[in-house]
This record gives C-alpha cells, sequence and structure tokens, in this order.
C-alpha cells in the first residue's frame, strides 16, 4: 500500500497484508454485503474544500447519486444554471434587506468612527495646549482621548457582531441554505 508521498506505510520490505480490524479469533465474523452507496465516495459537498493529497481520490466518477427532494416545495427548472440562481438571489426582496441593514449598520459607525479618529489627530497637531491639558496627575486629554479611541476601537466591535447576531445572520444563513437548495437543482442534484 502507498501513502500519498509514495513511501510504502509498512516497516519491512516486500508484501503487506491488509489486515481487517474486525476479524477476533473464535468468533464467527459475517460480512455485510456492501452497499452501493459507500462503493464509490464522492465528494460533492460544497463545505468540503479539498481533499489531502493521496486521499480518497477515485479513478472514475462512477454512477450520478439521485437528486434529493426539494424540501420546500419549490419547483425546479433544470435548465437554469448556478449564475443564474446566484442573479436571483441577488435580485430577491430578502437578500435587498439584508445588503441594507448591512449598509445601515455600517455606513454611520465608519463615518463616525473616522470623524471621531481624525478629530483627534486634527485636535492633537492643531491644539497641544488643549491637549496637553492636565486631567488627573500625569493624566492629560490627549491620553484620555487616545484611550478613546482602543474603547471606541472594542465597543464598535462589539456593538457590530451584536447588530450581526440579532438583525443579519438568520435572514443571511436562510438566504444560504435557500441559494444552495437552487444550485442543487440547476446542477440536477449534485451540489
Amino acid at each position: 500500500m502507498q501513502s500519498s508521498n509514495d513511501r510504502s506505510r509498512g516497516a519491512g520490505s516486500g508484501s503487506e497484508s491488509v489486515v481487517d480490524p474486525r476479524v477476533v479469533p473464535d468468533r464467527a465474523y459475517v460480512q455485510a454485503p456492501p452497499d452501493p452507496r459507500y462503493d464509490d465516495p464522492r465528494y460533492d459537498d460544497p463545505w468540503y474544500d479539498a481533499l489531502a493529497s493521496g486521499w480518497g481520490e477515485t479513478a472514475d466518477a462512477g454512477p450520478s447519486e439521485p437528486a434529493l427532494p426539494r424540501m420546500r416545495g419549490e419547483s425546479v427548472d433544470p435548465s437554469r444554471d448556478a449564475a443564474e440562481v446566484y442573479l436571483e438571489v441577488q435580485r430577491s426582496p430578502a437578500f435587498q434587506e439584508v445588503r441594507s441593514r448591512y449598509r445601515r449598520f455600517v455606513v454611520p459607525a465608519v463615518v463616525a468612527f473616522f470623524v471621531w479618529y481624525v478629530a483627534y489627530v486634527v485636535a492633537a497637531t492643531t491644539a497641544p495646549e488643549l491637549m496637553g491639558r492636565p486631567v488627573a496627575g500625569a493624566v492629560n486629554v490627549a491620553m484620555v482621548a487616545g484611550l478613546g479611541q482602543f474603547v471606541t476601537t472594542f465597543v464598535l466591535t462589539w456593538a457590530y457582531a451584536r447588530h450581526a447576531r440579532l438583525r443579519r445572520d438568520r435572514p443571511a444563513l436562510e438566504l444560504r441554505w435557500d441559494t444552495q437548495e437552487l444550485t442543487r437543482g440547476a446542477r440536477g442534484g449534485v451540489s
């Protein structure tokens, strides 16, 4: 048996024997008939990125799997391809709503943070007297504003994650599943 780097897997030289680990001495062993679903592994899973080199590749594609039934009772037009499905989803009101929710949060947040950052830099360069004014002991306005930049970053990150979780994740996940179902139908049952 050869591994993916063309070295034999056994320690010695010569032919290697394959031992079935299910065989136990002094016990009867009944082999189940082979299941055709598992004889030819197929890697059509869209979440399965890539195979490790030398693992699981098959010489031929084998028989195609039967198409999966539609989950939501939608009819599938076999003449459509995946590109048409993605364009249809992009034009859908549900997708536009998810994008709109994203923009309604991100654009004001980016503008507010950018204005806050530029105000800090401009104040540090044009008003050194203001920035050097002590607040408490050796801590001055510039130090407080600089630490405020870090605090603002963390608060904005938290707010973005919360907004995404509460307002966009569920509709986006539903769109994702719908898109996968539609592309599965466009590809003839194989995703």
